[in-house]
């Protein structure tokens, strides 16, 4: 399970369990459990109280900045998944029946839903620190141009170990006392210097496969810098037009459903 999408794989295990439940009792009851029965009143209670608290926990923490009540990044992820199971429920509560004010219910339920997952998106798009606290544009220059340094001091070390290697020209030096010419690296025999600090006699490459997966790891973190300081801009525009289109549609919903359960709850005890 990938821990970036963990909140929709928990989603779907739920929605899973759900159906699976649901199937049972329709197989049980040989019929769709109806909305006004144990079971299907039950999945619309535990629904609403999904979607308020999708509507109502993850708002009031993002809003009470200095509590400890956990990381926003977890409160996000338990807003996602209500959000997804709580309409799911409500959906089931239909008993696919989407005529009146039920009908007018569950199609702004899937509205939201739908609305739900292009604000995720858009959110993601938008660089933030664990905590779930967005970024600002002068802390992401300043990790550019951390790694802009890290990457010059790293390529002159590079430069600077290719020059110290490049080769001697070999010269025939005859060396007093011996009747032979000995081919040598410069002065004395080659044999009998220690290698360079540093240099590995290995194969090229064998050695050098940590340091270059890191300089491949600042290249691409220096790339997706870059591209998050160039988008940041347009995803807050977009973010900022996604409340106010997704935050209206909200109300309206929750709305629509408080007159839904009052006149369910006035019809069905009332006027008995």
């Amino acid at each position: 399970m990938q821990s970036r999408n963990r909140e929709l794989w928990l989603a779907l295990v739920a929605i899973l369990v759900i159906t699976g439940l649901y199937l049972l009792i329709t197989a049980w009851l040989d019929d769709v459990p109806p909305a006004s029965g144990l079971f299907g009143h039950s999945l619309g209670i535990i629904g609403f109280i999904f979607m308020l608290m999708t509507e109502t926990l993850y708002t009031i923490r993002k809003r009470s900045r200095s509590a400890r009540w956990g990381r926003m990044s977890g409160w996000l992820e338990f807003h996602i998944f209500t959000g997804i199971v709580g309409p799911y429920m409500v959906l089931l509560h239909s008993s696919w029946k989407f005529h009146g004010l039920a009908g007018i219910v569950t199609l702004m339920t899937l509205v939201v839903v739908v609305s739900g997952f292009i604000g995720r998106y858009i959110y993601t798009s938008i660089p933030r620190t664990l905590d779930g606290v967005e970024i600002e544009a002068d802390q992401i220059r300043s990790q550019i141009q951390s790694i802009e340094v890290e990457l010059a001091n790293r390529m002159e070390a590079v430069s600077h170990s290719i020059q110290i290697t490049q080769p001697v020209p070999k010269t025939n030096t005859l060396i007093p006392g011996n009747l032979f010419l000995s081919t040598s690296d410069g002065p004395g025999v080659a044999e009998s210097q220690p290698p360079l600090w540093g240099i590995s006699s290995q194969p090229d490459g064998a050695a050098q496969s940590s340091p270059d997966e890191q300089l491949e790891q600042l290249v691409k973190r220096h790339e997706a810098l870059h591209r998050q300081l160039t988008t940041l801009a347009a995803a807050r525009r977009l973010m900022a037009l996604w409340h106010t289109i997704h935050i209206p549609l909200g109300l309206a919903l929750f709305t629509a459903a408080f007159i839904h359960i009052a006149a369910a709850i006035y019809y069905a005890t009332l006027l008995r």
